[in-house]
């Protein structure tokens, strides 16, 4: 279990680290790091229908971890933040779940976190044509 923190905070490091400054602005390095998100919540997805509750535990585990990096923060806006909080509730409530042996647990928090990873896009994207428009 060490060894499992250990190499998500060593992953969440150097996707950080990729990054010049941890700046958000360089569209490649965001790039990667929506990437990193997408691979860990299909394999989230993929250890749910084969019923592997140390993929959906190390998975979701990841996504909570990124969900604290730099890059994470692309807009300081109170509606923002509370996006990542309960996204970052939705992926320990997977965890906690998948720690637990609950497929059906796992399965109801892994939509709600799909739910809330989608509304935030949806609000980043509102967002960013409002800014365009101006």
């Amino acid at each position: 279990m060490k060894k499992l923190l250990w190499l998500a905070v060593a992953g969440v490091y150097a996707i950080m680290c990729v990054a010049p400054n941890g700046h958000a602005g360089d569209r490649d390095t965001l790039r990667v790091f929506m990437r990193a998100k997408l691979d860990h919540s299909q394999k989230v997805l993929e250890g749910l229908a084969v019923d592997d509750m140390e993929m959906v535990a190390k998975h979701s585990q990841e996504l909570a971890l990124l969900s604290h990096a730099a890059n994470w923060q692309v807009m300081q806006t109170e509606d923002y933040l509370n996006h990542s909080l309960e996204f970052r509730r939705s992926a320990n409530a997977v965890t906690k779940a998948a720690r637990e042996k609950n497929l059906d647990g796992a399965t109801l928090a892994y939509v709600s976190m799909t739910m809330n990873c989608v509304k935030c896009h949806k609000y980043v994207r509102g967002i960013r044509m409002a800014d365009a428009s101006k």
